[in-house]
């Protein structure tokens, strides 16, 4: 694979020194379309060749190349923050009258962050190739994509809480870390231990939460916005006292990423799982919980019994994923 750029002055192809067996990971860019480039990882090394071709003898104040790490946030002006920039020379100044070629090696790259593009916000890595001129530069660049792996392990360790509301709704919340790999699938179950709501179905969301802070925003002004990636059906009609409703979520059919917390001061990514419960009136009672995603495969332990927002205080309905 080589990336092409087409000027009235120089043609430039940039080509990775491993391009033949480096695997390649798709992510959905800012026009919305799936985009495929290169796969890298933190501490690996990005070397290669620049080779730039002339049609006619073309003066320059020097050639470079550039590793870059960036963030860009849609909604604010000079968006974009640098947070990794690498630079090495090619060439000083000079004359290209046919075509050269050049080679660069950025050694052992520290890339701490996930690539990412979303509503709000996106990190990208890339290559640019400049050709410095008196009035214009020349400039070529191209994306590669950047996967972390994560460390953390699951301590096990449950978390157990007891809620009453008004001696109507007797709550047991019971969980373990929830910790899952991107390609994991969720097992659980919905059991029912009393019903007395006329309940028509229920479904499970995914739901992405971002929140990026602006050069002028204060914690309470943040940009934030929440994207609902997928629904899962669990049950269609009504349950019946002592019902159990086994639960089968493969992370794999849908476009996740790893959770990312205050990624470079800059902005965080959360995913929930979202329970619902629908009535006969239509009206949708629901928990959300926290869904803790790693691109390192973890064994996975979870128990849920959670409150069902908004129930009335003859209704009870107990839920659990264990």
């Amino acid at each position: 694979m080589e990336f092409f750029g087409f000027s009235q002055t120089a043609d430039i192809a940039l080509t990775l020194k491993d391009a033949d067996t480096r695997e390649v990971a798709k992510i959905r860019g800012n026009s919305g379309q799936l985009e495929t480039h290169y796969l890298f990882y933190d501490g690996e090394s990005v070397s290669g060749i620049v080779n730039i071709a002339v049609d006619k003898k073309l003066d320059h104040q020097g050639i470079r190349i550039e590793f870059i790490g960036q963030i860009e946030i849609f909604n604010e002006r000079g968006s974009q923050h640098n947070f990794l920039s690498l630079v090495k020379d090619l060439s000083g100044p000079g004359e290209l009258t046919h075509k050269k070629s050049f080679s660069f090696d950025f050694r052992k790259v520290a890339m701490r962050y996930e690539s990412y593009v979303g509503e709000n916000v996106a990190l990208r890595y890339f290559l640019r190739v400049v050709v410095m001129k008196r009035i214009k530069n020349i400039v070529r660049e191209m994306d590669v994509i950047v996967h972390t792996l994560s460390s953390h392990s699951d301590t096990g360790q449950a978390i157990k809480l007891e809620v009453g509301i008004e001696e109507a709704l007797q709550i047991e919340f019971e969980y373990d870390h929830l910790k899952c790999h991107l390609k994991d699938m969720v097992v659980g179950k919905v059991y029912f231990l009393v019903v007395r709501v006329k309940i028509k179905g229920m479904y499970i969301s995914i739901i992405r939460k971002e929140t990026v802070t602006t050069e002028w925003s204060t914690d309470s002004s943040d940009i934030s916005g929440d994207k609902n990636l997928a629904e899962y059906e669990i049950m269609d009609g009504a349950p019946v006292k002592g019902e159990t409703i086994p639960i089968r979520l493969f992370l794999s059919a849908y476009e996740l990423t790893p959770t990312m917390y205050d990624i470079a001061k800059k902005f965080s990514v959360r995913y929930y799982l979202k329970l619902v419960v629908v009535d006969e009136e239509d009206r949708r009672y629901f928990k959300e919980e926290v869904l803790n995603l790693t691109s390192k495969q973890i064994f996975l332990k979870f128990c849920f019994i959670g409150e069902i927002q908004q129930l009335k205080k003859d209704s009870l309905i107990s839920i659990s994923f264990s």
